[in-house]
């Protein structure tokens, strides 16, 4: 997404935990890419970033709220407490955190577009990830509130669900190191017959950042190959 909105145009500003994987995307977008080292799950932290990143480029345009984790499968009666705090901490505290730190200054400028990552697994949940689906269906339901709530202020916020991709969280979510079978299995689910990749959301993102969806909010797009229907 950072190279796609940078190759659009857009100034960008890059966060994560690991200062070393964001800093390198940043050098090699060069002067219009800004590297902050942020823990979602921490508002003081995510506060912070949004100061630094009005203070560089003199605004905020958009968010993508698109930090994540998973941990291992597992059924509700295994279930471990800790990896349930984990999963709300990132997936829907730093959604919130985001939020709460980017809608004064989108208000002040009159516009703006939020983008939440949520995924299928809102949509069509399974056992074994019960945390994970909660968590994420909990962003789909707080971003169509928020897009009634910031209506009036034109600021739009909309949601993109993926399907399983092809990112370091694969495994995680499918219980172990990823075998050909184990992937065959799982695409054999997905109508399109492949996987997501990282290009499909950030195709997506664009989309509900410009000005071809300015009258689009509150939607929980399904970017998923058919795996919904």
């Amino acid at each position: 997404a950072a190279r796609h909105f940078s190759a659009a145009g857009a100034n960008v500003v890059v966060l994560a935990r690991s200062g070393d994987a964001i800093g390198a995307i940043a050098r090699e977008i060069g002067d219009t890419a800004l590297a902050v080292t942020c823990d979602v799950a921490k508002w003081s932290q995510v506060r912070a970033a949004i100061d630094q990143a009005n203070w560089r480029f003199g605004g905020v345009d958009v968010l993508i709220n698109n930090a994540g984790v998973i941990e291992p499968i597992s059924m509700l009666r295994d279930s471990d407490p800790a990896a349930w705090a984990r999963a709300f901490d990132t997936n829907l505290k730093g959604v919130y955190h985001g939020m709460r730190a980017v809608v004064p200054v989108m208000r002040k400028q009159g516009s703006g577009s939020i983008i939440n990552t949520a995924s299928t697994a809102a949509l069509r949940p399974r056992p074994g990830l019960v945390w994970y689906n909660a968590s994420k269906g909990a962003v789909t339901t707080m971003t169509k509130a928020m897009a009634v709530e910031l209506a009036p202020d034109q600021i739009r916020v909309n949601a993109l669900c993926p399907v399983a991709g092809e990112t370091p969280m694969l495994g995680a979510f499918m219980g172990g190191e990823v075998t050909n079978e184990m992937r065959s299995a799982f695409v054999s689910t997905v109508p399109m017959g492949r996987l997501s990749t990282p290009l499909d959301m950030a195709n997506a993102a664009l989309f509900f950042a410009s000005d071809e969806s300015t009258f689009i909010t509150g939607v929980c797009m399904e970017v998923d190959g058919g795996r919904c229907i």
